[in-house]
């Protein structure tokens, strides 16, 4: 399994406004963003006794989450993620799943998932069972991308999160409300090294390494 480097940053407005100035300067528009952003939406997982909420509050180093995203309100194209942290290191994997496929997870039809050839499916499937891991709560959120190739660099700015509370009808476009006082994210993530230029762009005076997470802030109802 290979794991990326991974920053991210609590920002103000302000902060925005000279990051995405100087990061246009530098670095390339992400091709998939339309107008230089995408909307993204996301159903979290999690155990009845909110396993994997109490492991990113508690700061447990090693660490994972399932997820399911799609983009802009597009969903001809679904994936399954299980994003696993080890301290400051990320790694994410992901498999296809089609509208048929979501609609049964949604519904707790899940036999299917063992046949489906896909490990990262069966993996999901085994602990839905073990685990009773379950849909928790849509997480929608606004995202500019831009990357940097020397070093596989990939630069993030997330704002706009809102909840979905309890509510786990995923392929309903409405249906979120703000999640709170959430801050705007910076997210900065590479393989090997840092290049300088872009190190020196994300700079901000007086920010420094958050542990934020989306999904514990859209969990703050409940």
């Amino acid at each position: 399994m290979d794991f990326r480097h991974e920053w991210k940053h609590e920002i103000s407005y302000l902060d925005m406004l000279a990051l995405r100035q100087r990061l246009r300067a530098v670095a390339q528009t992400d091709r998939h963003a339309v107008d230089g952003k995408y909307l993204v939406r996301s159903l979290y997982f999690d155990t009845p006794a909110d396993k994997a909420l109490r492991e990113k509050l508690n700061g447990v180093s090693r660490r994972e989450k399932f997820r399911i995203r799609y983009y802009n309100g597009d969903t001809s194209v679904i994936h399954l993620e299980k994003k696993s942290k080890l301290g400051g290191l990320g790694n994410k994997q992901s498999a296809a799943l089609s509208i048929p496929e979501v609609s049964a997870i949604l519904r707790g039809s899940l036999s299917w998932m063992l046949d489906s050839g896909r490990p990262l499916v069966r993996e999901l499937y085994g602990k839905m069972r073990t685990q009773q891991l379950r849909p928790k709560t849509i997480v929608d959120y606004t995202r500019e991308p831009y990357v940097y190739p020397a070093g596989n660099v990939r630069i993030t700015l997330d704002y706009n999160i809102r909840t979905g509370l309890c509510c786990t009808d995923f392929l309903n476009p409405g249906i979120t409300i703000p999640a709170g006082d959430a801050p705007m994210i910076l997210e900065v993530k590479w393989d090997g090294f840092l290049p300088s230029i872009i190190r020196d762009a994300v700079q901000l005076e007086g920010r420094h390494a958050s542990s934020f997470s989306k999904y514990a802030q859209c969990r703050i109802y409940g």
